[in-house]
């Protein structure tokens, strides 16, 4: 194994990082499902690499919104553009696919939709209800923007009743010029604290990517300050170039390093911290709330 200054900037893919592709008919049926219903994934919009394994197990992280986004994040497989009005006939469609896979967690997020009025949650409050009706004992995790600060559509999508409140901090607060110059840093605490205040019963989470050009400390410090926000449970993975128009990663975090900073978050009162190399905001999602229930949270 190379020594941890040769990975610093390393193009070379790390052993750790090498993803296998699953075998068997659930890839096909998950991905043929999504067409049929022309419905968009983060899976593959944002290139994930664990699109593989998640199809293949018959579960999808729906995009909302359409699939062209507002903004231009250096990290973001999803091409900016300029939208189309909501589709009125998209939550239907998202609990028809929720319910054919047999989802018993459910995972939503969206492009951001500066253009809209309330940054389009109104459709994410749609698309909760929407599964209430039809999977009334699945879970529900919404994966949300930052809606420019509205705290009436914060307020809109918590009154539809998800289970999970995710909005993922992404990097540290040095970064967030060069790699989300759209967003801001103090914006997207704010957005969880209120989450906590709002409904505290709402489980809050976010998320970091790791390898952007961020030292080990600025990381731990954008956790200590997820910890103040009241996140419930952390997610942190590392960035991985989504395509040759995208930034190659700075460096590569070892295994070990996750474990510090799992362990870090928790020493601050992180109840839940998930962190490795292929961690991302909505892989195992449904395994956490699975977590809480064995331990009779």
């Amino acid at each position: 194994m190379s020594s941890p200054t040769s990975l610093q900037h390393s193009s070379r893919l790390p052993e750790w990082l090498r993803v296998g592709l699953p075998r068997g008919p659930g890839f096909a049926e998950t991905a043929g499902l999504l067409r049929e219903l022309n419905l968009h994934t983060v899976c593959e919009g944002a290139n994930c690499p664990n699109r593989f394994e998640c199809f293949s197990r018959r579960t999808a992280t729906f995009l909302i919104l359409g699939p062209a986004c507002t903004r231009g994040c250096a990290f973001c497989n999803i091409e900016p553009g300029r939208p189309r009005p909501p589709d009125p006939d998209e939550p239907r469609r998202v609990s028809e696919a929720a319910r054919r896979l047999g989802l018993a967690h459910v995972v939503v997020t969206s492009v951001t939709r500066d253009d809209l009025e309330g940054g389009g949650a109104g459709q994410f409050a749609a698309v909760i209800r929407g599964l209430r009706a039809a999977l009334p004992g699945a879970g529900v995790e919404v994966l949300v923007p930052d809606f420019r600060g509205d705290a009436a559509a914060l307020n809109a999508v918590l009154a539809a009743g998800p289970d999970v409140l995710n909005h993922n901090l992404e990097t540290v607060a040095g970064l967030y010029p060069t790699v989300r110059p759209k967003a801001d840093y103090a914006r997207s605490l704010e957005l969880l604290r209120q989450t906590k205040r709002t409904r505290p019963d709402v489980l809050c989470k976010s998320g970091l990517m790791a390898g952007l050009g961020e030292d080990f400390a600025a990381l731990c410090a954008a956790i200590r300050d997820l910890a103040a926000a009241g996140c419930d449970i952390v997610t942190v993975g590392q960035y991985l170039r989504p395509s040759r128009r995208h930034p190659e990663p700075a460096r590569y975090l070892y295994p070990a390093e996750f474990e510090r900073l799992a362990e870090h978050g928790r020493s601050l009162g992180i109840p839940h911290m998930y962190c490795g190399p292929l961690v991302r905001s909505s892989l195992h999602a449904e395994q956490f709330l699975a977590d809480r229930t064995a331990r009779g949270e």
